[in-house]
């Protein structure tokens, strides 16, 4: 880039922030001093000087400068202040798209998904207040639209879960398209503007996406109906497809989901699992997932307890809310298991648990309120924490769903 068009982009840029605030004065740069003019006074021959000048020339001939030059010193062509007259006009010279016309083909891109994806209103605002989303301005939109195209698709498919490659090549017909929407993907498949901290993989989940098959985990006693046939669970644990479950009975005296595998794989394998029914949930439970886990419900004695036990951080209770909407869909409600300082009776050893930052703390009571765990959101504010569940023991709830914790 030449320094007369780096300078040009600059004033380009002034006049833009200028626009956006509403100032009716023209932008303009003191070609005088080293923070405005650097470039310029840094020049060190002839030949430089007169390619800056003849660049800022050509823009002023084209309507989009006024130029303010020392006609009293040398040649009389020394600039002393250079002053947007056209801010388009400027912007057509140099061949550059302002804000304004980027951000209004974004919102044409984006405006057949607006009314199903509310949290894209949010993205158009920051885009026309020259403010990113994820790192990106509105150049994205039209990643922003596959990602909403791909995430209707599967939220209108029936059936259970999608491979994620197969799945792209069929959408776009490239295999890892949706890999590199997933920031957006994530946008849309949780409302919000700022990364909510889910790994790639959770984020694919949420929407019905698998980099391959993953059986629904279940341990404890029962029998499961799989179209038609059943099926007893045996120990330590039964894997079965998602979407070919159709109910279950059982006389488990509670529920217990668990977030992490190798923490499922300890808890079957205690002898305490046969009293309840246990259920893994593949991190961020995918709509099969959910749908699956209604129909273990609906199995469920009445007097049965529904428990939770994950990461002890924002992502662990983000997951809870997921599965507290499940239970309350079929009226029942979801209890912490172990989710809290409060909750647990075992010695901690020294940097065990990390400290959350205050921002992470808020999302995680944001989280928990959103289960419904008051209680727990109100220990995290006395006592804040981050701990990943495979470093605590195995401890399952006694018969009758009593709290052992």
């Amino acid at each position: 880039m030449s320094p007369a068009r780096g300078t040009l982009e600059r004033l380009l840029r002034k006049g833009e922030r200028a626009r956006l605030r509403g100032d009716d004065g023209p932008a303009s740069l003191p070609m005088t001093t080293a923070a405005s003019a650097g470039d310029y006074l840094a020049l060190q021959t002839l030949a430089e000087r007169e390619a800056f000048h003849a660049g800022i020339a050509m823009a002023e001939r084209a309507g989009a400068l006024d130029v303010e030059r020392d006609r009293h010193r040398s040649d009389g062509e020394r600039l002393l202040r250079i002053t947007v007259a056209d801010l388009d006009a400027l912007a057509v010279h140099l061949g550059v798209e302002l804000l304004d016309a980027r951000a209004a083909r974004a919102e044409t891109l984006l405006h057949p998904w607006q009314a199903r994806f509310p949290v894209l209103d949010a993205v158009l605002q920051a885009w026309r207040s020259d403010r990113t989303v994820r790192g990106q301005g509105p150049e994205a939109a039209a990643d922003v639209a596959d990602a909403a195209r791909a995430v209707a698709t599967l939220q209108e498919a029936p059936g259970g879960e999608r491979i994620l490659r197969r799945e792209s090549v069929r959408l776009f017909g490239d295999s890892k398209r949706l890999e590199r929407l997933t920031p957006w993907l994530e946008l849309l498949a949780t409302g919000e503007p700022a990364a909510s901290g889910l790994a790639r993989e959770e984020v694919w989940s949420a929407i019905g996406l698998r980099r391959e098959p993953q059986p629904l985990l279940l341990a404890g006693s029962g029998r499961v109906d799989l179209g038609g046939t059943g099926v007893p669970l045996v120990r330590p644990y039964l894997g079965v497809p998602m979407d070919a479950l159709r109910s279950l009975a059982t006389e488990a005296r509670y529920l217990l989901t668990i977030e992490n595998l190798a923490s499922f794989h300890d808890a079957a394998r205690d002898p305490a699992a046969a009293q309840g029914l246990l259920l893994y949930t593949g991190g961020m439970p995918s709509p099969a997932w959910r749908r699956a886990c209604a129909r273990i419900i609906a199995g469920l004695p009445a007097t049965a307890t529904l428990y939770h036990w994950g990461d002890i951080d924002e992502g662990g209770f983000r997951i809870a809310a997921v599965l507290a909407e499940v239970a309350r869909g079929a009226g029942r409600t979801l209890q912490p298991w172990r989710m809290s300082m409060a909750s647990l009776r075992q010695a901690m050893d020294e940097g065990m648990n990390r400290q959350p930052t205050p921002a992470t703390l808020a999302a995680m009571q944001h989280w928990a309120r959103r289960a419904g765990w008051d209680e727990v959101a109100e220990d995290l504010a006395r006592q804040p924490m981050q701990l990943e569940q495979e470093r605590l023991e195995i401890v399952l709830p006694v018969a009758g769903g009593a709290a052992l914790n």
